[in-house]
């Protein structure tokens, strides 16, 4: 779609701008939902993305109002089903210890692919879910998946043997594989690039209070007495239920774009993609292209983020499936060691939001990452080192809970890889390849802690300890990476007849226009649904 005619003149949305009549917005008639307004977009059915826009005021109260709607409606929706996600996945480490190996049978290594099922399937899923993201609108994508998850969370119960439990699991993979990269891509349509690292903490961090609840949970639910239902069983239907009945509320609330966003007036629309034009990724596009998917695979900053999923996700998984049975191990009885899990939970949560904040202020990603990686490996050491005995139980537990940071490291690779990434379906196929990564750590992960190893899993450590070490080292490469590449930016921006140097506006905590202190037609190709890059003007952030 194209912008036509002239911009609104300032005196024409002042109205827009005071604070006291914004609550009105809500009210006022909007045009149908495919579209912005007549008189402002038309449609390009080719390439299906803004292919021009013109120049849209707008003030920093403007800039404040739009994004506060936004987060009420978009981050509001992402938040809840990424906690209903985290809280699905997150309920087997409990069940665990109420009943559930027992109850199904489970030898040997049974548990661990119990747990690595899912991320199996979310790795085969990760090519369908790539064109889904781009090609299925998000209105009718996640409510499906959300659907698709619950009812099968809700069947759990009805699974009495390691085969049963296999096949329950795998389709949850199936269902929850587009969940991560579908919010990136979501994120990264709605928020400049300043906000992202927020966002992605609001949402991700339900890692944190997904281990609360789940924690409460199993706590409240496996001590109802019932000659029906096993206590794990109870807790599976219960948050089976829960996701499916929150299904007409995602379909009713959740927006397919900002064109056709339902919340904002059609001024606000115009403004709210203006607001993007820094961000140089655009705001959208439903065209699969051949050519994004070719650079996403010869692009080298692509492996190095796999790489680093990979790692990251591996011990994530850790924590998820195990970390209840390790703390067991320490000597605590079932309930105990459910409370215990609580704090776990929190210090995530905590960490999530605290690293995401200190990202934004501090801007490089890169360092930040690398600062939050010490307290891992020094909790893995510990863990490696420290005797299963009484008198070291308060240091083991220190040194589980440090393991909380794993959490912080998965939000600042997802922001960072949509501040880096331009362009619909690279977009798509590069958090596809994120999700991928993730769920072969995720597979990987449980598989190196032998039940024969127990209590104090020692080779699993050893391992992850290793991991975590080369993931140190492809952060420094990606550094290295990502300036070279910003240099070849500049030269193509020479050789185009345009400044070497450009201001990148998109990473300021205020909104300022693109043209502030830039020359020439800097942001006319934002866009166009360029990716980096093919985007002179792409700026790459470290």
């Amino acid at each position: 779609m194209a912008f036509r005619g002239a911009p609104y003149p300032h005196a024409g949305y002042q109205h827009l701008a005071d604070e006291e009549n914004t609550k009105d917005d809500e009210n006022e008639p909007r045009s149908p939902l495919n579209q912005l307004s007549e008189d402002m977009v038309e449609h390009d059915s080719e390439n299906g993305h803004i292919a021009a826009a013109p120049r849209t005021t707008l003030t920093e109260l403007d800039n404040r109002r739009i994004l506060r709607k936004t987060d009420k409606v978009i981050l509001s929706l992402l938040v809840w089903v990424y906690f209903l996600q985290i809280l699905d996945k997150t309920i087997l480490g409990y069940s665990a210890i109420f009943g559930l190996r027992e109850d199904t049978h489970l030898q040997g290594n049974q548990y661990s692919l119990v747990g690595s099922i899912a991320p199996i399937a979310q790795l085969l899923w990760q090519p369908f879910s790539s064109v889904l993201i781009v090609k299925v609108p998000h209105r009718i994508l996640m409510p499906f998946l959300v659907l698709g998850w619950g009812i099968t969370q809700t069947f759990t119960p009805l699974c009495h043997s390691f085969t049963g439990l296999l096949v329950n699991r795998f389709f949850l993979g199936i269902f929850e594989a587009g969940c991560l990269p579908l919010f990136s891509v979501i994120t990264g349509q709605w928020y400049r690039r300043s906000e992202q690292p927020i966002r992605v903490a609001a949402w991700y961090g339900t890692n944190g209070l997904g281990n609360i609840v789940a924690a409460l949970l199993s706590y409240g639910l496996g001590g109802i007495k019932s000659t029906v239902l096993a206590s794990w069983q109870i807790i599976f239907l219960c948050t089976g239920l829960l996701t499916v009945a929150s299904v007409p509320i995602i379909y009713w609330r959740l927006d397919n774009d900002i064109p056709s966003a339902r919340f904002l007036t059609d001024h606000e629309r115009a403004q709210a993609v203006e607001r993007l034009r820094a961000n140089q990724t655009g705001v959208g596009s439903h065209d699969l292209k051949w050519s994004h998917v070719r650079e996403t695979f010869l692009d080298g900053k692509t492996y190095l983020f796999i790489a680093m999923a990979f790692a990251n996700n591996l011990g994530a998984q850790v924590t998820n499936i195990f970390g209840p049975i390790i703390l067991k191990g320490l000597g605590f009885d079932k309930f105990t060691t459910t409370l215990l899990n609580i704090p776990f939970g929190a210090i995530q949560y905590l960490v999530i939001l605290a690293v995401a904040w200190a990202t934004v202020k501090v801007r490089f990603k890169s360092l930040t990452l690398t600062i939050i990686l010490q307290p891992i490996l020094a909790g893995l050491v510990l863990l490696y080192v420290l005797p299963r005995d009484q008198g070291k139980t308060g240091s083991l537990l220190f040194a589980y809970y440090l393991l909380a940071f794993i959490f912080g490291g998965n939000t600042l690779i997802v922001s960072w890889i949509l501040a880096n990434t331009a362009g619909g379906t690279k977009k798509s196929v590069m958090m596809s390849l994120y999700n991928a990564a993730s769920s072969a750590g995720n597979i990987i992960g449980p598989l190196l802690f032998n039940e024969a190893d127990a209590p104090s899993y020692l080779p699993g450590l050893r391992s992850t300890l290793g991991v975590f070490c080369a993931m140190l080292v492809s952060v420094l490469f990606q550094v290295v990476n990502l300036v070279a590449l910003n240099r070849s930016q500049a030269k193509k921006r020479v050789a185009n007849g345009k400044p070497a140097v450009i201001h990148d506006h998109s990473m300021e905590e205020r909104y300022v226009d693109i043209h502030a202190d830039n020359d020439g037609e800097i942001g006319d190709q934002a866009f166009t649904d360029l990716t980096d890059r093919e985007n002179d003007e792409f700026i790459y952030v470290y």
